[in-house]
């Protein structure tokens, strides 16, 4: 959800369709309300309930529930706000006289959004970002996680939150990587589909989003995403079919951008062909805010519901212009039902009726270690030479921290899934302070915990801007902590992977001082490291969230063993990337299409492996504070699933999880597809076999002409390590060719 990117739209929204939403409001005192309501039968099936609903509405109320309003505090005062609405990102008012609910909407994937936007004191507990989520290769992980922001936006009100964010990572310099899940369909699948059926949990319509190939914000209104539809099928859209498959979300958000000529709101191949036929989804789709443009086509191409478009998109499509389609007869009776169907069917699946969100106490202590043990599930260990990590907090003398606001507080990604943790911003007036800002530091000091993880060590704090201090400062203490940190934000990509503000030249300086010198990076994508080989470890956190100066603190003391594995390849420089080049990432012009057939379904490693590039960092990759042997793999079938079976060991002396990541290599491909995944936590010496199911659609190709999966047939390579450039000897599989 965009809010401020429709300032200008603002000026077009047409003041009669005000006037109808207006009344919409309280449309519905002129019907009577039904003798009885079977509609609330709950041993009768969602889709049953629904449609004995449908049957009851009239007209109107079926229009009313087809559209939302933008509830955002930052409504223009012109506008009147609506009647009902929680502040915050959209409304579709009630229907008393059925009792159905309000749909009270709010982003985002990362808590319950706020920023600028909200109340005093109506804060909210920040997950880490994306890609620790992801990070963790753990389901459960990814399922709490969506759980505690569905019960913090169920207890403040909240019905339908706007999460479930899987675009694919084909663009490292995407301003919202940190909102996603890497670049694996597998991975980003399993992590996003448990997120949202943790969401849903909680009696919350979850989305998912932003269908489809929104993969960077660069032009993102206008932009043309050309793609073949097999690969377009064996890489983003295989994301959302496998989260769609596990989470079973209420309702997917289409895109702003189009995809292969048409606007993905109103994308009949999307839509209709992809997600209604080919996956039998049951649920509704809505807009994103400002992304629809149409009434007949839109409608006819499978949209079922607008968002906001009173203030974000250039007319209200879903009233005057779709009442005037359907008396034209370009839109039938039977597909507006059809939109109501899905909408009511989603609230009845979510448990929306009979579990209805208000204001309730919150357990904010119990939601932090959510978010704490998320970022210390997800944190990877990218370097760590001669084993300086973990800290002995019990011989530590002296301790430098530097840099990144660390005696504060954490950094968040920017734009509509900010959320205001308690405490609020904990370095406020940073630029931009407006839209897509505020740049926001969570009021978790990583300073603080160091200082009380080793209350006998003298622990200094240089801000980093005078780099001679810093160094300095360094040179007399025993060990140096540099945080180093990049704001990325929706709405904007970055030009280029490097870090801003001289850190580079901070790092260095530091390293050069003291060689005990260990770097946190706070970001959200990969980062140049041309001081990678001067400092003695490096820990990822991506934007830590709630209780992350905490977290850190625990996984540099080794209090928390480092688990984490990367959901995407880390490029060496831009020149490894399908494009090098980015047009008008920051200001000009943005070029009319972009080409996504350079690389296809090969997004990040297995681009890197068709074309023989060493990335700076594999996916997969990451290390420990233990070691880990893997033993040999067998793969075989059970009642038609294969598995695979492999003997992990922990051979060090500390407690800690592995991540076993089968890969497999269809006959004729240079690139290894990951197709199966578990981790597993061993204490020091302790080992266990690990059976790995595999995933049949990455054993196989999409078929065009026949709209489903084909197993090429003969030999195919599996193997399974601790990264996609780390892995053990294949063992061969014999598959016969045909259709899953």
């Amino acid at each position: 959800m965009k809010r401020k990117t429709a300032v200008a739209l603002q000026c077009v929204a047409l003041t009669g369709a005000i006037a109808m939403g207006l009344s919409a409001w309280t449309s519905t005192a002129s019907a009577q309300p039904p003798a009885a309501t079977p509609w609330s039968d709950t041993a009768l099936s969602p889709d049953a309930r629904a449609k004995l609903l449908v049957a009851q509405l009239t007209q109107d109320e079926k229009f009313q529930l087809i559209r939302s309003y933008y509830a955002g505090p930052d409504r223009p005062a012109d506008k009147p706000f609506p009647k009902g609405a929680i502040a915050s990102a959209g409304y579709v008012p009630p229907i008393p006289r059925l009792g159905i609910p309000a749909l009270e909407e709010s982003d985002a994937g990362l808590g319950v959004a706020s920023s600028d936007r909200m109340r005093p004191g109506d804060d909210a507990t920040p997950l880490p970002a994306g890609p620790v989520t992801a990070a963790s290769w753990d389901p459960q992980i990814a399922y709490r996680g969506g759980a505690m922001i569905g019960s913090e936006a169920h207890s403040k009100g909240f019905n339908v939150l706007l999460a479930g964010g899987i675009n694919l990572m084909r663009e490292p310099r995407n301003g919202r990587n940190f909102e996603y899940a890497g670049e694996d369909p597998l991975l980003a699948g399993a992590i996003v589909g448990e997120t949202i059926r943790g969401v849903q949990s909680q009696h919350v319509i979850s989305t998912i989003k932003h269908f489809a190939l929104n993969d960077q914000e660069t032009g993102r209104n206008t932009i043309n995403a050309q793609i073949g539809e097999q690969a377009m099928r064996e890489s983003d859209l295989l994301a959302f079919e496998l989260a769609i498959e596990r989470g079973k979300p209420g309702s997917v958000m289409c895109s702003y951008n189009k995809v292969n000529g048409d606007w993905a709101c109103e994308n009949d191949y999307l839509m209709n062909q992809v997600l209604k036929r080919d996956w039998k989804y049951p649920g509704f789709v809505m807009s994103d805010w400002g992304g629809a443009h149409s009434a007949a086509k839109a409608v006819n191409a499978g949209l079922d519901q607008e968002s906001a478009g009173e203030i974000f998109d250039q007319q209200v499509f879903f009233d005057a212009p779709l009442r005037d389609a359907l008396a034209k007869g370009e839109v039938t009776q039977a597909r507006v039902d059809d939109m109501v169907q899905r909408i009511l069917r989603s609230m009845f699946a979510t448990g929306v009726f009979e579990h209805p969100a208000k204001k309730a106490p919150i357990d904010g202590k119990a939601n932090l270690a959510v978010s704490r043990e998320t970022l210390e599930a997800g944190a990877v260990l990218l370097r760590n030479e001669h084993d300086l990590l973990p800290l002995d907090a019990a011989t530590l003398t002296s301790v430098a921290v530097i840099g990144a606001h660390a005696d504060k507080g954490v950094l968040a990604g920017g734009g509509s899934s900010l959320v205001t943790a308690k405490g609020g911003n904990a370095v406020p007036g940073l630029e931009p302070t407006k839209w897509p800002g505020p740049v926001m530091y969570h009021p978790y000091a990583p300073l603080k915990a160091l200082r009380a993880m080793a209350p006998k060590a003298n622990v200094q704090f240089a801000e980093g801007s005078d780099v001679a201090a810093a160094a300095a400062l360094a040179a007399k203490s025993q060990v140096a902590v540099v945080f180093v940190q990049k704001w990325a934000t929706e709405s904007l990509d970055a030009p280029d992977i490097s870090l801003p503000d001289g850190q580079d030249a901070l790092v260095s300086a530091v390293a050069k001082a003291n060689p005990r010198t260990i770097v946190v990076l706070e970001n959200g994508g990969p980062v140049a490291m041309p001081w990678l080989d001067q400092v003695g470890a490096v820990l990822e956190t991506w934007y830590p969230g709630g209780d992350g100066g905490v977290a850190i603190a625990n996984l540099l003391s080794g209090k928390v063993n480092p688990s984490g594995r990367l959901p995407l390849s880390w490029p060496r420089d831009l020149s490894q990337l399908p494009r090098p080049e980015l047009p008008a990432a920051v200001g000009g012009t943005p070029p009319a299409s972009v080409d996504y057939a350079i690389e296809g379904a090969d997004i990040g490693y297995r681009w890197f492996q068709s074309r023989d590039i060493k990335p700076l960092f594999p996916f997969g990759y990451g290390l420990s504070y233990t070691r880990f042997e893997h033993g040999p793999l067998k793969v075989s079938s059970r009642d038609g699933q294969l598995i695979a079976t492999v003997d992990v060991r922990n051979t060090g002396s500390h407690a800690g999880a592995e991540v076993a990541q089968v890969y497999v290599q269809p006959p004729g491909a240079k690139a290894k597809r990951l197709a199966g995944f578990t981790k597993v936590f061993l204490q020091a010496g302790e080992h266990r076999e690990l059976a790995i199911p595999l995933e049949r659609r990455l054993l196989a190709d999409f078929d065009v002409a026949t709209h489903g999966w084909m197993v090429r047939g003969g030999d195919y390579g599996v193997a399974e390590g601790n990264s996609s450039e780390d892995l053990g000897t294949p063992v061969t599989l014999k598959l016969p060719a045909g259709h899953l």
